[in-house]
């Protein structure tokens, strides 16, 4: 993404796992925040850690000084292994996490579509194993997949550190169903008018949002 993106060598659940890790510029921060691991979307249709989206959840967390680390699921590029519908990307999410994390340092979790999915499910988990607010100090769910997949909720005590954003137009996963699993939780969701699932000529507004809950 730009001169201080580095390659990670990582290990999951199935094998080797591809990885980028995205550093702020060192002469606007002394240090890093914090770390953000963030989830692509659908493997079997064409999700990558490149994915435009996801490169711009992570621009807007290195804008604010937070490495960003994007990796690639099982069976996607140079990670190993095959698609597991959800279950081994929770698994390979959690392996990140626990090798690219700073000991001490807040952490973040982000994701887009399938990505958001998985990125609930191991909210879910974590949670269960520390139920404390911070398990993850602030949250991106982009395009949230829960017409496609049974999204857990986001622990009550995480909503205010939540963000979930979602364009009226998303045809591939409509505003109604993301609306739908955020109404028993009470969990606010930020439309962006008239956008569609990758947020065409919307990503500089899409960027400005997650800046924006980043810095608060």
């Amino acid at each position: 993404m730009n001169a201080q993106t580095q390659t990670l060598s990582l290990q999951g659940g199935a094998g080797a796992v591809e990885a980028l890790l995205d550093l702020p510029e060192p002469d606007l921060f002394r240090q890093p925040h914090g770390t953000v691991v963030i989830a692509h979307p659908h493997p079997l249709f064409g999700g990558t850690m490149h994915n435009k989206v996801v490169q711009t959840v992570a621009r807007a967390f290195v804008q604010c000084g937070w490495r960003a680390v994007r990796f690639n699921f099982r069976g996607v590029g140079a990670s190993a292994g095959a698609h597991d519908e959800g279950r081994g990307e929770s698994d390979d999410l959690r392996a990140v996490i626990e090798q690219t994390r700073t000991a001490g340092a807040p952490l973040a979790l982000a994701g887009f579509s399938f990505g958001a999915f998985v990125t609930a499910r191991a909210l879910a988990t974590l949670w269960d194993e520390q139920p404390a607010p911070e398990v993850a100090s602030k949250i991106v769910l982009v395009g949230t997949a829960a017409s496609r997949f049974a999204v857990p909720p986001v622990p009550e005590a995480l909503h205010a550190q939540t963000l979930v954003i979602h364009g009226e137009q998303d045809d591939t996963v409509p505003l109604a169903a993301v609306m739908d699993w955020a109404r028993p939780q009470s969990l606010p969701v930020t439309v962006v008018p008239g956008g569609g699932h990758f947020f065409h000529g919307q990503l500089p507004l899409l960027k400005s949002l997650v800046t924006r809950h980043v810095r608060v």
